[in-house]
């Protein structure tokens, strides 16, 4: 469980600066993982729509948690 989320930023924004990756890098790595995601059955979604409202009460319920922490 994160704690500090400004402590995650900065390390994540470090992280981002270091790490500079050309077009054709980030690229390759995009296909890797949409490759991977076919391979595992998570992409292409089968029905986008299907429980929806139970996503969408998680969202409401980890927004809420975010801004009073």
């Amino acid at each position: 469980m994160i704690k500090n989320i400004k402590l995650l930023e900065q390390f994540e924004n470090d992280l981002m600066k270091k790490e500079k990756f050309s077009y054709q890098e980030a690229l390759a790595i995009y296909e890797a993982l949409w490759i991977e995601a076919k391979k595992l059955k998570v992409f292409p979604l089968k029905n986008p729509m299907e429980e929806i409202d139970t996503k969408i009460n998680i969202a409401k319920i980890l927004n809420s948690c975010s801004k009073t922490s």
